[in-house]
This record gives structure tokens, sequence and C-alpha cells, in this order.
């Protein structure tokens, strides 16, 4: 698990490996990660966008943005968690994700960046 705390935001990341699969004809290897929002800070959050950079050992860098996450805009009250699952295709065994979200104040509509810390995606059969 990678976990970072910005702002009063606690960003928590586990990846894993799903597996082997066809996809266009080629082979790729499927990662699902699961991320937990908490709201540590004074103050109600909430999520309105995400930006990520997936890095891939065997293609160029692919960047991702959108609104919310999984279709939702989470609202975190001081205290409350937000869970979510997702996932990539990768060429590699190899790679990693990271990124940012931008949150509001929605008492001052204040906007901020939150980071998404580096997680490694690995298969485990191509480590040694």
């Amino acid at each position: 698990m990678v976990q970072q705390i910005t702002k009063g935001i606690k960003i928590s990341v586990i990846p894993r490996f799903e597996g082997t699969l066809i996809n266009k004809q080629r082979e790729c290897h499927a990662f699902s990660y699961t991320i937990t929002i908490e709201n540590q800070s004074k103050v109600p959050v909430q999520l309105l966008s995400r930006h990520w950079i997936i890095k891939d050992s065997l293609k160029p860098i692919e960047i991702v943005e959108g609104d919310g996450v999984i279709g939702v805009r989470p609202l975190l009250p001081p205290g409350e968690k937000h869970a979510y699952s997702s996932g990539c295709l990768l060429q590699s065994p190899f790679g990693s994700m990271e990124g940012h979200y931008i949150f509001r104040n929605p008492n001052t509509y204040e906007k901020f960046k939150i980071p998404i810390p580096l997680f490694k995606l690995h298969a485990a059969f191509a480590l040694n």
C-alpha cells in the first residue's frame, strides 16, 4: 500500500496484478487499484477531477484526465472516506501511475490540488 497526506487529505492506493490477456491481438497485462480518499481536515471537500500519468515500460507516457472518479464527484465531510476501484492495461508487465485530484471546499469554492502518490504496477511472474 502507498499512502500520502496533503492538506489533510489522505490518499491510500492498493495496486494488484489481475492477469494477462489478449486485447486487439496484443498481449496485455491487467492491473487494478483501489484508492481510498480520507478527509482528515476540518472542512468539507469535494473531488472535482482527476489527472493521471500512466507509465508503461514499452509505450509512451499516457495522460488521462476526467471529471470526478468512476462517474461521481464525492463530497467528503471531515472524517469521511470514499473508496473506489479502477484499472488499466499495460503492454509491459512493469509500469507505474501517479497524478493528482482537484478538490474544492464547498463553503469557500476554493480549489486545490492533491497529489496521488506514485505507485508501481508489476506482474509477479516477471519479478526475480
